[in-house]
């Protein structure tokens, strides 16, 4: 067991955190279909691995525009009930009108940090996260406080990036970035997709927090990048706007911008299935454990 000092690396100053209360909030609400139709398969997988019980009590964390509540409220109907915790405003904002349009009445929404949150109506059953565990800037304290958000004996299940290098949908992507700006190294477990890419160091996480009896199963696909049947002019113009290939070029002016674009087509071209999109290999780490 590594002391507290090799918890997490300081990221380089050239490296700006995502800011999910903010930008980046702001940027999945306006590519909402796009990313949900990416991980939708995944989420269905970890649903299926969770088999929520009807009258059973969930957390969705990082619950964003709320398609996973949707999907747990309706299998733990009728007496069940799931709050989605998120920190984009935007988002929950968004998952609030999901819900309503549904005609969802067990669902509720909470905006805050994970990290931190207290929620009154704790202990609960589940908690269940579909990629939104991956950014807290302490996941040994978060992990905790979210231990103490459920009963005893209750249940965890994660989706988490398996290693980069077998994520093809953004190796390739940032492969062709390089190619146009100077991207700074990756820094191992730092907050970001892939901060759990290393199972021994999100094991110790777990432990740590409290939760024991972890399970892990590797899942892996084709993910549709820019949305089922996108182009790939469509999955280049998703990944300047939406991703983190976008934050590196913003700034680069108009020339490298459009180079990088051109060349992102032609990769894109490479992967593209007609009437299903441009399909890129994912790899993903499913996740349980108990409280």
């Amino acid at each position: 067991m590594n002391d507290d000092s090799s918890r997490k690396d300081p990221q380089p100053d050239t490296v700006k955190p995502e800011d999910w209360a903010g930008e980046m909030g702001l940027k999945w609400l306006a590519n909402l279909d796009a990313f949900e139709e990416m991980i939708a398969p995944i989420g269905d997988a970890l649903l299926a691995r969770a088999d929520f019980q009807p009258g059973e009590t969930v957390i969705d964390l990082g619950c964003g525009g709320g398609a996973t509540t949707l999907a747990i409220a309706q299998k733990i109907a009728p007496s069940g009930r799931v709050r989605g915790v998120d920190i984009s405003p935007d988002l929950v904002a968004a998952a609030r009108q999901r819900a309503t349009q549904a005609g969802a009445t067990n669902m509720e929404f909470t905006c805050a940090d994970a990290a931190t949150v207290n929620l009154p109506d704790s202990p609960y059953d589940r908690l269940f996260s579909r990629f939104g565990s991956m950014f807290f800037e302490d996941p040994f304290a978060a992990f905790q406080n979210l231990h103490g958000l459920l009963r005893k004996g209750g249940r965890v299940d994660l989706a988490v990036w398996g290693p980069p290098r077998d994520n093809l949908w953004m190796m390739e992507m940032m492969g062709v970035v390089r190619n146009h700006v100077e991207v700074p190294p990756a820094v191992p477990r730092a907050p970001g997709p892939f901060a759990f890419e290393d199972l021994e160091y999100l094991g110790e996480i777990l432990s740590r927090g409290g939760f024991s009896d972890v399970d892990v199963a590797a899942y892996e696909s084709l993910q549709p990048v820019g949305g089922v049947g996108a182009t790939p002019e469509q999955a280049a113009d998703f990944a300047s706007a939406a991703m983190a290939t976008g934050r590196l070029l913003r700034d680069q002016g108009e020339a490298v911008v459009a180079a990088a674009h051109k060349d992102l087509v032609s990769l894109f071209a490479t992967h593209h299935v007609p009437g299903k999109g441009v399909m890129m290999q994912g790899k993903v780490w499913l996740v349980s454990a108990i409280a």
